[in-house]
């Protein structure tokens, strides 16, 4: 009997067989406006802010209504105006045409269409749109009435520039499909809607020119997308996983941007943009390794300047790698390196150190993160002056206690800065950072070497939707490299890239 009761306490309890929310065969509109009231207070049982109203036409009381929407994200105002009162007061017959008469003579609504399902109009509803059930009718009609609070357009924080334009996306699909319209006023510019989320049914938009872009490669990217099985869709980057190349050093296939201008420039290259509903996060693909390099500022300055920007920015990207490395190598194993008096210095710096070089640069390199990431999760003016002050108190006191040596400070904020620099490649910089300062730990320059090599063989044979991410490199074209770690001349940039652009005349238009 005491273990009959143990086992009972200590066993999880089955779950209970859940009863689907429609019927099999119950997920038609019936005419019977009764039956269709008792099966949505059923589906929206416990759903507060479900509203319904019932009523009738003021001239022919047999011609009755419900109305169903959801409390705070439907316009109460238009469903007044136009569904609610057209309704009570138009001319109408209980007949056969009924459904016609109120399209096409009652309804002042703009944008509406029938529905026969439940599970369509339950979508619908959630959304912010209205059902109107007729008796009488096995269809409903689904009328537009969204009315979302929703930020207003500004620049994005992480993307500032000094020179060009300053809208950013927001949360709302529609807000961000506009605003990339009104920069490409052309039929070419396709946008195929998708709903993606089990649960969620989030919207999702592909857009691309058609009469630019690849056909295999919005194939492979539909592909894709058809595959991805999740319950819900809350931002962009839900989708990054499901339709990107693995990369073991973290290198991304998928760009994101924030920027209106970054998304119509990519469209004109022939690439394609995935928008989603509720995140001011775009994806576009497929994504070069130099456009990690690359910021819309580039082509809003002159081209030397832009050209120069690009220059520190790859140079950044090498020093945030390689400067650790090449300091433990240095100090360790290479000695005779460095002129006598600079090792002599370093050697003195370093005598009352109690943690070997390596140890020590790993430890303040964590510790630099850990002040970054603290600076970037907490309110703006006390993160700035968490991460300031405490770098330099900490760093100072380091020093002074001769925990650490000078020397290694100067590394590890050199390191610090440099990763800024590149923020689409925080997460490679991370990574080889600490796969390359392990190896010239244990080997010196030599492991360093190695290290940097197979990182290079790994971006070299990484693809983004089957187009090699350093293509204009092996393709080795005069057009193909004039956008990519230098910047020329708009005059001077005639073609767009091959492998995925089906026109690559930039100017003139004519297909080659």
């Amino acid at each position: 009997m005491l273990g009959k009761i143990i086992k009972k306490l200590f066993t999880a309890p089955s779950a209970p067989e859940l009863e689907p929310d429609i019927e099999p065969g119950g997920d038609s509109v019936l005419k019977s406006l009764d039956k269709n009231a008792e099966a949505l207070d059923a589906l929206f049982l416990d759903v507060d802010i479900m509203l319904s109203r019932r009523f009738a036409n003021a001239e022919n009381d047999s011609v009755r209504f419900i109305l169903y929407h959801s409390d705070g994200v439907s316009d109460m105002r238009m469903i007044n105006e136009h569904i609610v009162e057209p309704l009570m007061g138009a001319h109408l017959f209980a007949d056969d045409s009924l459904l016609e008469q109120i399209k096409n003579e009652a309804l002042s609504a703009v944008d509406f269409e029938e529905a026969d399902k439940f599970s369509a109009i339950i979508k619908d509803v959630c959304y912010g749109d209205t059902a109107l059930f007729i008796d009488g009718c096995n269809k409903a009609l689904v009328i537009s009435s969204k009315a979302f609070s929703l930020r207003a357009v500004s620049e994005p924080e992480g993307e500032k520039v000094l020179s060009g334009p300053r809208e950013g996306f927001t949360e709302s699909l529609m807000t961000n499909l506009s605003l990339v319209r009104r920069r490409i006023r052309t039929n070419e510019l396709k946008m195929k809607m998708k709903n993606l989320g089990s649960e969620t049914k989030t919207g999702v938009c592909v857009a691309y020119l058609d009469n630019i872009v690849n056909k295999n490669l919005l194939a492979e990217v539909n592909r894709r997308l058809e595959k991805v099985d999740i319950d819900s869709v809350l931002d962009g980057n839900y989708l990054v996983e499901f339709i990107a190349e693995h990369s073991r050093f973290g290198v991304s296939t998928v760009g994101t941007t924030e920027r209106p201008d970054s998304v119509a420039s990519k469209l004109l290259e022939g690439r394609i943009a995935i928008f989603t509903d509720g995140s001011p996060v775009v994806l576009t693909v497929p994504l070069l390794f130099w456009e990690n390099f690359q910021s819309s500022e580039d082509y809003y300055t002159p081209f030397l300047y832009a050209s120069y920007s690009r220059f520190l920015r790859l140079l950044s990207f090498i020093m945030t790698i390689t400067v650790p490395s090449i300091y433990i190598a240095v100090v360790a194993f290479h000695h005779d390196i460095l002129p006598s008096p600079l090792m002599l210095s370093i050697a003195r710096s370093q005598k009352d150190v109690p943690l070997p070089a390596a140890v020590e640069c790993f430890v303040m390199l964590l510790l630099f993160d850990i002040l970054r990431e603290a600076g970037v999760r907490m309110p703006s003016h006390v993160g700035q002056a968490l991460s300031i002050v405490g770098a330099l108190v900490i760093g100072q006191a380091a020093v002074e206690a001769r925990l650490v040596s000078a020397p290694m400070i100067i590394v590890v904020a050199i390191t610090g800065i440099t990763i800024l620099m590149v923020p689409n490649l925080s997460t490679t910089s991370l990574l080889a950072r600490y796969f390359c300062l392990s190896l010239a730990s244990a080997f010196g320059l030599v492991g360093m070497m190695v290290g940097i090599t197979i990182l290079f063989v790994h971006i070299l044979q990484l693809e983004s939707f089957g187009v090699p991410v350093f293509m204009p490199i092996d393709s080795l074209r005069e057009q193909d490299v004039k956008d990519t770690f230098i910047r020329a001349p708009w005059p001077k940039m005639l073609e767009r890239m091959r492998p995925y652009s089906y026109n690559i005349r930039r100017q003139g238009g004519q297909k080659s």
